[in-house]
Parts: structure tokens; sequence; C-alpha cells
């Protein structure tokens, strides 16, 4: 579901900042992300909630996670693809998952975010960037 919006550069990743799964998505991303090139926020950020309001998106209802890159803003099943084709190692093996039509993609999309909380646990505050990464945090 990528709409085209007008979106600045560089490629912003916001994520639920209080979820295990998405804390550890965003570790594998740094990771991975050779060329430093994603920057993140948490949903629960004052720059997440002006992003989303400004595309028309629920502020408050943190279940997907959204890239903005490129002027289009990229949610749930169709992110995490683009996110992984721009990552080192065998993570581009992801985007084979577009053989798949989306709707079938999201139904596991959404399985797995409605459950993160049950299945991974989460946090009590958003999680706080070490000194060296936090110029890659917008919040």
């Amino acid at each position: 579901m990528g709409a085209a919006h007008p979106i600045s550069e560089p490629p912003v990743i916001l994520f639920d900042g209080v979820c295990n799964l998405c804390n550890g998505a965003v570790t594998k991303i740094i990771r991975f992300d050779k060329n430093s090139i994603f920057k993140f926020a948490p949903l629960q950020s004052s720059f997440a909630k002006e992003q989303l309001q400004r595309l028309g998106l629920p502020s408050t209802e943190f279940d997907s996670i959204v890239l903005l890159k490129n002027g289009m803003a990229f949610y749930k099943s169709d992110a995490a693809i683009e996110i992984a084709k721009n990552l080192s190692g065998l993570w581009f093996l992801a985007t084979l998952f577009k053989i798949f039509p989306q709707f079938l993609r999201n139904i596991i999309y959404d399985f797995i975010a409605r459950n993160r909380y049950a299945f991974f646990g989460r946090k009590e505050q958003c999680m706080i960037p070490t000194l060296e990464l936090k110029a890659r945090f917008l919040s």
C-alpha cells in the first residue's frame, strides 16, 4: 500500500518504540545498513505523529512499520520488503515475497503485529539510542 506523498529524504523508518520485536528489527537494520542510509523515529515521537498526520494516517495506533522514502510512504509488508532491499547480506531475498499478493502478505503481517507484545513483550519507554547511533534517530 505505497502511496505517493511529498516526503523529504533521507529514508525514515517509523517503528513502535516500545515493542521488543520492533526494537530488535531496528537493531538488525542498523547492523545491515552498511551505508547508514536509514534514519529512525519511534511512532510515539512528535516527529512521527506529525508525519502520520500529514499523510492522513492515525497517529495513536502503532500497528505498522512505516517507511518514508523517495516521496513514498510504505506500510506493513511493503515497508519490510522495501527496507530489506537496501540492506547488505541476503536480506534482498525478502523481495521474493513480492510474488505473493499484498493482501496475503499483510494477513501474516497483521497477525504478528496484533500479537507482537504477547509474543515478544514490550518496554515501558521507547528505545534510547547510544551516543554513536543518536544521529540516526530523529526524535
